[in-house]
């Protein structure tokens, strides 16, 4: 954990559970600390979250000023992305730098160069001459493969496997458990359900959905040997 003394104070957008466990990884993992949280006015329902003041985001530099304070937003893949996004643009037109978050638990390389508002979290192994933009989640647990790209305004969930060279296009959602074969490239906008196979190219607007495992006819109580 990083000493107290060199962190630097950032303000959270939003109270839900991304804000949330947001604020648990700033605070036990970074060089930075949760001032505040914002929302907009028509989501606010008090006065603090997590103990900390959450304040209104239309008037959120009176109080936090952006040569002071920085900005995170953490807000999940709601509308492919579109709507973190927009509160990122919100955030930079208000003058504040983004920040991000990369797991002391995750694999990077001295290449590796964070773009803004990204939050990579533990267990993620990115190898060299890998690329991530800005506004990108990684859940727990990727493997992001060499020479790969990942767009802008991506969610990536847990347990991916992006292999060697294959690109991401922006805005785009991969599910849990997706695999993609080498030198793939995913368009933009593009939605890759959980435990999709991908081993071709795919277009902008893409839906991948496999369907889950079929329930069995059977009721467990008639299984023999369990």
């Amino acid at each position: 954990m990083v000493g107290q003394a060199a962190k630097q104070s950032i303000v959270i957008f939003g109270a839900g559970d991304i804000a949330e466990l947001a604020d648990v990884y700033f605070t036990e993992d970074s060089a930075f600390e949760v001032a505040a949280f914002a929302v907009d006015a028509a989501f606010k329902s008090g006065d603090t979250f997590r103990g900390r003041p959450l304040v209104e985001f239309e008037s959120v530099e009176q109080s936090y000023p952006a040569d002071r304070f920085r900005f995170f937003v953490a807000l999940s893949y709601v509308r492919l992305n579109a709507l973190r996004t927009e509160k990122v643009a919100a955030a930079r037109a208000k003058g504040y730098e983004l920040v991000s978050y990369v797991s002391s638990r995750a694999t990077i390389f001295s290449d590796f160069e964070i773009g803004e508002n990204c939050f990579i979290l533990e267990d993620n192994t990115i190898q060299p001459f890998a690329r991530v933009g800005n506004n990108v989640t990684l859940w727990s647990g990727n493997h992001i493969g060499h020479h790969s790209v990942i767009e802008d305004d991506v969610f990536v969930a847990s347990h991916v496997v992006v292999s060697g060279g294959v690109r991401i296009g922006r805005a785009s959602f991969v599910g849990v458990n997706v695999t993609i074969r080498d030198h793939v490239t995913v368009g933009e906008r593009c939605v890759l359900g959980a435990g999709a196979l991908v081993l071709e190219d795919q277009p902008d607007l893409a839906v991948v959905a496999p369907r889950g495992t079929e329930r069995a006819k059977v009721p467990s109580t008639r299984l023999r040997g369990i």
